[in-house]
C-alpha cells in the first residue's frame, strides 16, 4: 500500500527536485520552509529556537532547556524535514552559514568569548550522562568507517549513521559544523591541554573529524534521494531502537571508557 506524504514531506521533494535546475539555491532556505510548511516540525523548531534564545541567570542562556529541547526536535521531528535542515548541502559560505546556525550553536554548542574546552571535558561529562553515553555508543557503531567501501561507508549504513548523528544533537558532545568552507563537523572542543590523556582525547575528536564514513553520508545527502527521505520515517522510535540495542550490546561494559568499546589500543581504561 502506498504511504501518503504530508503536506510538510512533499513540498520538500518538490523543492529537492526544483533545486536540480539551480546549483546556486540555498538549499538550507528550502530545508527551512518545509519544515515550517509541516506543523510538528514547525512547533518542535519553535520550541527549541525558544529555549535556546531565552536567557536564563546573568543573561546567560538555559544550555540545559535548550539541550533537552534540541533532543526533542531530532527525535520526535520528521526525520525528512529535521535531516534536511541538519546536513542540507551548500555551495556558497551564506548557505552554509546558516546551516551552521540550524540549532542556536552560540547557546546549544559554544560559549562565545571563551576559548574551547579540552574535549576532555564533554567526554568525561558524556560518560557520565544517561542521555549522553547510549547516543555516543550508538554513533560509534553506526558509524564505523568500513575500509572497503568507496565512501568509507556501506550505503545501508550511511542514513542509520546520519541518524546517530543528530542524535548527539542536545548532549555533551553536540556537534556542529567548523566553518562555513566545508561540511566538517566536530564538538566544540580541543585537545591542546589535555596533558597526558591526549591520545584519548585525539580519538575521541577523530570521531568526528577523521571519520569517512559520516563524511561520506553527509556528502551522500546531497543526492536526489538522501537517506533520510529513503527509510525509517519514524524517527523517534528509530532513535529508541537503535539505543536500546547499543545498550543491550554494551550492557557488561560499564566499567569501560566510552572510546574502549571501539578503539583496542583504549582497553587499559576498562576496569
Amino acid at each position: 500500500m502506498a504511504r501518503c506524504l504530508g503536506p510538510g514531506m512533499l513540498l520538500l521533494l518538490l523543492l529537492l527536485l526544483r533545486s536540480t535546475s539551480s546549483a546556486a539555491r540555498n538549499r538550507c532556505v528550502d530545508a527551512a520552509e518545509a519544515c515550517t510548511a509541516d506543523a510538528r516540525c514547525q512547533q518542535l523548531r519553535t520550541e527549541y529556537v525558544a529555549r535556546c534564545l531565552a536567557g536564563g541567570a546573568g543573561g546567560a542562556c538555559a544550555r540545559a532547556r535548550c539541550r533537552r529541547a534540541l533532543r526533542r526536535f531530532f527525535a520526535r521531528g520528521p526525520p525528512a524535514l529535521t535531516h534536511a535542515l541538519l546536513f542540507c548541502p551548500c555551495a556558497d559560505p551564506a548557505c552554509a552559514e546558516r546551516r551552521r546556525q540550524t540549532f542556536v550553536p552560540a547557546c546549544a554548542f559554544s560559549r562565545p568569548g571563551r576559548p574551547p574546552p579540552s574535549c576532555l571535558a564533554p567526554l568525561d561529562a558524556c560518560e557520565r550522562s544517561g542521555v549522553c553515553r547510549p547516543r555516543l555508543l550508538a554513533f560509534q557503531a553506526s558509524c564505523a568507517p568500513a575500509p572497503r567501501a568507496p565512501d568509507g561507508c556501506p550505503h545501508p549504513q550511511a542514513s542509520r549513521c546520519l541518524r546517530a548523528y543528530a542524535g548527539l544533537v542536545g548532549t555533551a558532545v553536540t556537534p556542529n559544523y567548523v566553518d562555513n568552507g566545508s561540511a566538517r563537523v566536530a564538538p566544540w572542543c580541543d585537545c591542546g591541554a589535555s596533558g597526558n590523556r591526549r591520545e584519548e582525547c585525539e580519538a575521541f575528536r577523530g570521531l568526528f573529524t577523521g571519520n569517512r564514513c559520516l563524511d561520506g553520508a553527509i556528502r551522500a545527502f546531497d543526492s536526489w534521494q538522501p537517506p533520510a527521505l529513503q527509510d525509517h520515517p519514524d524517527s523517534s522510535q528509530d532513535l529508541e531502537h537503535s539505543l536500546l540495542q547499543v545498550s543491550s550490546t554494551v550492557g557488561s561494559l560499564k566499567g569501560c571508557s566510552l572510546l574502549s568499546i571501539s578503539l583496542p589500543w583504549l582497553s587499559r581504561l576498562c576496569s
